[in-house]
């Protein structure tokens, strides 16, 4: 029944009359971008049309330096942004917000408000604006709180504008909101993100007052986020019960042809999947979201699309955003939009690219080298701070991107190592060299910049980088920004740019520190200050291929972390040393660490025990069945065939017959030992960390064992009797 399935879906998708169904209508708007281009955001153009002068001036200082809002200023915003969303057809509103979960949380609200003779109006007051009053009991808290302490907050986040989703049945204001316990405990991961963006924010214009800037007032964190994804026909993704659960196949035999000649990448965009992108960037443009490219990934039926830069938090909440209209757009098409880090397996899997810089309020990018960049003494110090800041808190940075996907994908020769190391490129390592030695440096100016000439009269010369990429680099300078390439594809940035804003924030004040401490910032008490730090934490700098064994020995002599599962990179989250680190910078509390310690453990160990359980149904009740289904056929073949020319002759179907009994015995032995652990973990009552670390040292081993004998019955089962789409169909029958 699931193999007539499978291959009717197969029929369904490839038809005709499909081909005619995806086709859809033209692109929307096609020559309107401009027009279209944030239709849907109550944003600055917004406001200033909408807002009485000096209520506009109130909200932009808000906005810019963090100064509360007065409460007939968030009424009048409040009226002025009702106004506007029902002009837009919307009849609620709702304070999003990022719980622990990594997904994004609503609760709509009416602005319908009742009448004492019984008709009604439509109210929206500043107090509804600024705060909220969701159920906190039902989401991840790490004991921040009991599950009788229900009440919780959201509180308006002024810096990122409010915006209206549509959908068919109408429009919602959206408005996004940090969330918070009854005792004022961040439950959410926005809030500690605001809160290092006001630490690295102080940190840098310390030192930049201290060396002689003193028009610098705020200095912001921007981000752009790459994200990789990929599409399948939405017929197969309901006929694979463990994408539908877990997010990635737990079973599949390797295609016949993969990603072996690279063909995909940056290939020709099918039809079927270019209209489903106009589509998407149609919705992200009106909700101004600035979608620049789109691409083919390595992967079949992998792609990518990226943005404009923009402020962190802004950035952060449109990739949420993003995440969501994917999928959302993708059934529109008939098609599934897969976000788990690895969801095929044998084939590169799916990450976010964190592209990350500071930019002062004078408009200077404070991570841009310029044409000489050991003449550029901002940039020396901030890449001095930021070279010690990821040294030092290897650990930091490593937990804010685990989770049970990404260990899949990290150090599979797709995707960075676990090891935690800095790309900098030739220039900048030689600059680097000649401040630790005190001489001048060889590589300077435009040495490195000549630009490219091809050889071919009728092609212009290219201007060349500072620096040549490297892909295998988790944290790598791509020119005018750092570049962080282990963020896994389904999770928040959030946490990364959290602790990346932090660690970068205390190395700052380390280095005003010790610069006060030589006497002021004199060229010589600056550059001893630089000299050290970059002596002393040069180790972190790797310009290699960081995929090799021999970085892993070398990364492992020069005494860097390899933490490469989930149960060790949080090892150290809460660590003492840790927590004080946190405190100091206001971005978590003790209990708030120790809480995102727990519920990062609690995730793991659930994602890998709901694996678990799926993939033993899914064998027992679909592989199985198939697999005993064809050992009787060939049986009764066998019979056949010896009844009439004698067992001799049908040797070749004992051995096909030998060779799927013995692969049903090690199949249901498998799944015997993997259901015997996951009931006694699920059962068992150890601290969440040991339960988490028994997941990986047990489980995964033991599913292991169980998707190598199923993947192999797939080599050997009748075609017609597989209930499974195989990978072979899911992705080229698109």
């Amino acid at each position: 029944m699931m193999a007539s399935t499978r291959q009717e879906a197969i029929r369904t998708i490839s038809s005709e009359g499909a081909m005619e169904l995806r086709e859809g209508t033209e692109p929307k708007d096609e020559g309107r971008l401009p027009e279209i281009f944030g239709q849907l955001v109550f944003n600055d153009t917004v406001q200033r049309q909408r807002l009485p002068g000096p209520v506009y001036k109130a909200l932009r200082r808000t906005i810019e330096t963090g100064v509360a809002l007065e409460a007939e200023v968030a009424d009048s915003v409040a009226t002025a942004m009702k106004d506007w969303a029902l002009e837009h057809g919307a009849t609620h509103y709702t304070h999003w917000f990022q719980p622990m979960t990594g997904s994004t949380a609503e609760k709509h609200d009416s602005f319908l408000s009742p009448t004492a003779d019984g008709r009604a109006i439509l109210e929206f007051s500043g107090k509804q604006l600024v705060q909220g009053e969701p159920d906190a009991s039902s989401f991840p808290s790490g004991g921040l709180r009991a599950t009788f302490e229900a009440r919780g907050y959201t509180a308006w986040d002024p810096t990122s504008p409010a915006f209206l989703r549509k959908t068919a049945g109408g429009s919602t204001l959206t408005i996004p909101t940090a969330f918070c316990s009854w005792t004022g405990e961040a439950l959410d991961k926005k809030t500690p993100l605001l809160r290092s963006c006001q630490a690295v924010s102080k940190s840098a214009v310390r030192l930049l007052n201290l060396i002689g800037e003193s028009g610098v007032t705020r200095v912001s964190p921007s981000a752009g986020v790459e994200q990789e994804y990929f599409l399948i026909d939405r017929q197969f993704y309901f006929l694979r019960p463990d994408l539908v659960s877990c997010g990635r196949t737990l079973f599949g035999s390797r295609p016949h042809k993969g990603q072996e000649f690279d063909d995909h990448y940056f290939g020709a965009i099918s039809g079927r999947v270019l209209k489903f992108m106009m589509d998407l960037e149609h919705e992200l443009w009106l909700l101004g979201i600035p979608i620049k490219t789109r691409h083919n990934e390595v992967a079949p039926s992998q792609f990518e699309l990226a943005p404009v830069y923009l402020g962190v938090s802004v950035s952060i909440d449109q990739n949420m955003v993003t995440m969501d209209m994917l999928k959302s757009v993708a059934e529109r098409h008939g098609l599934a939009a897969i976000l788990h880090e690895k969801p095929f397996a044998n084939l590169n899997g799916s990450g976010k690219h964190f592209n990350w810089s500071l930019s002062d309020n004078l408009g200077n990018n404070l991570i841009d080298p310029g044409k000489t960049p050991h003449e550029n003494l901002k940039f020396i110090l901030f890449l001095t701070a930021i070279i010690r800041g990821v040294d030092l808190h290897q650990d930091i940075l490593r937990a804010a991107v685990a989770n049970a996907g990404n260990d899949h994908r990290l150090g599979a020769n797709e995707a960075p190592p676990a090891i935690i190391s800095i790309f900098v490129g030739g220039q900048l390592e030689e600059i680097i060299a000649a401040l630790i030695e005190g001489r001048p440096p060889k590589i300077i100016g435009d040495g490195s910049q000549k630009p490219l000439r091809l050889g071919v009269t009728a092609l212009p010369d290219l201007p060349r980088d500072i620096s040549d990429r490297n892909r295998t680099s988790p944290f790598a300078f791509t020119g005018n920004k750092f570049e962080f390439r282990a963020v896994s594809s389904n999770q928040s940035v959030a946490y990364p740019a959290a602790f990346l804003n932090l660690i970068v924030a205390e190395s700052l004040d380390h280095i005003s520190d010790e610069i006060e401490k030589r006497g002021g910032p004199s060229t010589e008490n600056v550059q001893s200050v630089v000299r050290e730090i970059l002596k002393k934490h040069r180790r972190i700098l790797f310009d290699g291929d960081n995929y090799t064994q021999e970085w892993r020995d070398e990364a492992a002599r020069r005494g860097l972390l390899n933490r490469t599962s989930t149960p060790e990179a949080l090892a150290d989250f809460a660590s003492e040393e840790n927590v004080a680190l946190y405190e100091r910078y206001g971005v978590l509390s003790r209990s708030e660490a120790e809480s995102r310690f727990i519920v990062q453990y609690e995730k793991y160990a659930a994602t890998v025990n709901v694996e678990a359980i799926a993939m033993c149904d899914i064998a027992r009740t679909m592989i199985l069945p198939a697999s005993t289904t064809h050992q009787r056929r060939l049986a009764e073949t066998l019979a056949a065939v010896g009844g009439l020319l004698g067992d001799q002759a049908a040797g070749a179907q004992l051995e096909q017959l030998e060779d799927i009994t013995g692969a049903i015995g090690r199949l249901k032995r498998s799944i015997d030992a993997l259901s015997e652990i996951q009931l006694e973990l699920e059962a068992s009552d150890e601290p969440i960390q040991d339960r988490a670390t028994a997941y990986r040292e047990r489980a995964i081993p033991a599913m292991e064992a169980v998707r190598k004998e199923a993947d192999f019955l797939e080599q050997l089962v009748d075609d017609d009797l597989w209930p499974l789409p195989k990978y072979r169909e899911m992705l080229f029958v698109l």
